[in-house]
């Protein structure tokens, strides 16, 4: 069960066991009373959590004493986990069920994701190129933006996903 991480902790705030969430997700809405977390400093379950201030408050920590010593940990979720707590709409996607997918456009397959990353002005697919493409000579990665006009399907059952112009992304690259 590979673990995601969801947040780090910051520094302590007040003096009821307070602390600073940095959310490395997407999902703040995870962040609910009563949610359990794993951390690289054991479990860890939500009291509270106050998005505008950015603070959460964990049961059994109550001091700022307690809060300190989770300073800098990382709190996990499992994809398992992350499915059922939530819900997304229409045309959106986990990455970790993108990673990994192959890219066709045409029925030639491009390459394999290998990584997302994010600008802003739209999130990239970093696509390692097929072996059979830098056998003749085409860079060995490259980049396409996950936008409509490149994208026209994406199947998280069957890992691929189906791209309108990246055969020239890649050859420009």
């Amino acid at each position: 069960m590979k673990k995601l991480a969801v947040a780090r902790l910051g520094r302590s705030v007040g003096l009821r066991g307070e602390m600073k969430l940095h959310d490395l997700s997407d999902f703040p809405q995870q962040f609910v009373e009563g949610a359990i977390f794993q951390s690289d400093r054991g479990e860890l379950e939500i009291e509270r959590y106050n998005p505008r201030r950015g603070t959460i408050k964990f049961k059994g920590v109550d001091t700022p004493e307690d809060a300190k010593r989770l300073t800098n940990a990382y709190l996990y979720s499992t994809q398992e986990q992350t499915k059922e707590q939530i819900e997304l709409g229409e045309g959106e996607y986990f990455w970790f069920d993108i990673l990994g997918s192959d890219v066709y456009e045409s029925g030639e397959l491009l390459g394999k994701v290998e990584d997302i990353q994010r600008f802003p002005a739209a999130d990239y697919l970093l696509i390692k190129t097929d072996k059979r493409l830098t056998d003749r000579g085409m860079p060995k990665s490259f980049m396409i933006p996950f936008l409509d006009r490149f994208i026209q399907e994406v199947d998280t059952e069957r890992k691929r996903i189906d791209v309108v112009g990246g055969k020239e992304i890649l050859e420009a690259s």
